[in-house]
């Protein structure tokens, strides 16, 4: 007889931890019933306690299944009947073979009808055993083994479960330690891993920081779930204006296309569902705060919002700020766009080492080719790169030093309490990702 009051107390603890009380008594059950087999049973036996939660105590029973010659073969004669370890219990049968007769676990059918009158083939007969409470050391080790064993499963059914409805979502936890480059996340009832190449460059990490990552994989492996996270994934930034722009997580915009170097920067096309609603001043928030927060969490990673267009060449143009263009040429077959700028505007165009111009061909799917006035190759896309004409390397970008103009400045009015920006007010995307405030308000305070 065992100590229900115990076994309520260790229930409630599991039930905590997400494990159910039936998932509980399973486990105990198969333990008593692995215990009883070792002790008492019989090889190939099939043994199943059952416990009463009323009174405590363990009852058993051998099971056989209902068989015939259709379904079980016969030793032939001269054959052996002892047959090597394990055989009957984890017979590894070959494609057609049918599973050798063992009289611990099968049973005729003409038998069966004896005991049990319209029995059918497949059918199991429950048999009782005697009931047994005293078990060696071996055969109670052996029921720790089987409890441990469905705990653990349990657990990882549970995790799988509550993590898996949280794929593709922001999870919050608690740098546990940094181990070659990968970062260990303590979830709460699982431990999830950042590895290097899914970190943001240039962030450091130290242990009991709070940190937020997106959770892109849930892996069931040998030893556990594996929560695989990323603060470099595209939709990480996604999923951080969702949580500052109501207007998208409620999709009256969308987010189109979106090219990142993560800790770098950023461009994000958006387009709106609702006429009424504008796009890019949804995220950029009033006086800039919502754009200002996702780009805190990202490191002060810069952010470039554009407004979609299905005219590409249009797109093309306001890819590529904060530069001025003056024309775009398509060439449909090659899927390449060429564009005219100012001698002026090339620096702003490329961008330092290539950047603009790569996440703009990113953002829009066209190779793009930058040209001078004069007709001159300034820097060309392939897909993989940008190759830089030496004539157009600009010692202000060179040396980190930003150009004295931006004319791609996000410039916000004054607005007093509407969360959603009127699509007259002026609006553009800032090479920095700051959302600036109108000028005037800003001399008036000085």
């Amino acid at each position: 007889m065992l100590d229900l009051k115990t076994i309520q107390v260790v229930l409630s603890e599991f039930e905590t931890r997400g494990i159910s009380k039936e998932t509980m008594i399973e486990a105990i059950e198969a333990a008593m019933a692995t215990a009883y087999k070792k002790e008492y049973g019989k090889r190939g036996q099939v043994v199943r306690a059952k416990l009463d939660m009323n009174t405590g105590t363990v009852s058993f029973e051998q099971v056989k299944v209902v068989v015939d010659d259709t379904l079980v073969r016969f030793p032939q004669e001269g054959e052996e009947e002892v047959v090597e370890h394990g055989r009957f219990e984890n017979e590894q049968l070959e494609e057609g073979e049918l599973p050798r007769y063992d009289e611990e676990k099968h049973i005729l059918i003409a038998n069966a009808r004896l005991v049990k009158k319209g029995v059918e083939l497949g059918e199991e007969l429950i048999f009782p055993l005697e009931p047994q409470d005293d078990f060696g050391r071996i055969a109670a080790q052996t029921a720790k083994q089987v409890v441990i064993q469905k705990i653990r499963e349990a657990e990882k059914l549970s995790i799988l479960d509550e993590f898996g409805h949280k794929k593709g979502e922001i999870v919050s936890g608690i740098v546990q330690r940094v181990e070659r480059g990968a970062l260990y996340i303590d979830l709460g009832r699982a431990t999830g891993l950042i590895p290097y190449e899914e970190q943001i460059p240039g962030e450091r990490y130290r242990p009991g920081e709070r940190i937020r990552a997106y959770l892109h994989a849930v892996d069931e492996g040998f030893r556990g779930v594996y929560l695989r996270l990323s603060r470099s994934h595209p939709k990480f930034l996604v999923k951080l204006f969702e949580l500052e722009a109501p207007e998208l997580a409620n999709g009256a915009i969308e987010i189109k296309s979106i090219a990142r170097e993560p800790g770098s920067r950023t461009k994000i096309a958006v387009s709106s569902i609702d006429p009424h609603v504008d796009p890019v001043g949804s995220l950029v928030g009033q006086r800039g705060v919502r754009v200002s927060t996702v780009m805190s969490e990202l490191g002060g990673e810069r952010i470039d919002l554009i407004e979609w267009n299905e005219d590409q060449k249009a797109f093309i143009k306001e890819a590529l700020s904060p530069a001025s263009v003056l024309e775009v040429d398509l060439q449909e077959e090659d899927h390449r766009a060429t564009v005219t700028v100012s001698e002026d505007q090339q620096s702003l165009a490329i961008g330092r080492g290539g950047q603009n111009v790569r996440l703009a061909a990113k953002l829009t799917g066209w190779n793009i080719d930058i040209v001078s006035v004069a007709g001159e190759n300034v820097a060309e896309s392939d897909g993989e790169g940008v190759n830089i004409s030496e004539k157009t390397e600009d010692p202000a970008e060179e040396a980190g030093v930003a150009p004295t103009e931006s004319p791609a400045e996000v410039v916000v009015e004054e607005a007093e309490a509407a969360t959603v920006l009127p699509a007259e007010e002026e609006l553009s995307e800032t090479g920095e990702g700051e959302a600036v405030v109108d000028a005037k308000e800003s001399r008036d305070e000085a």
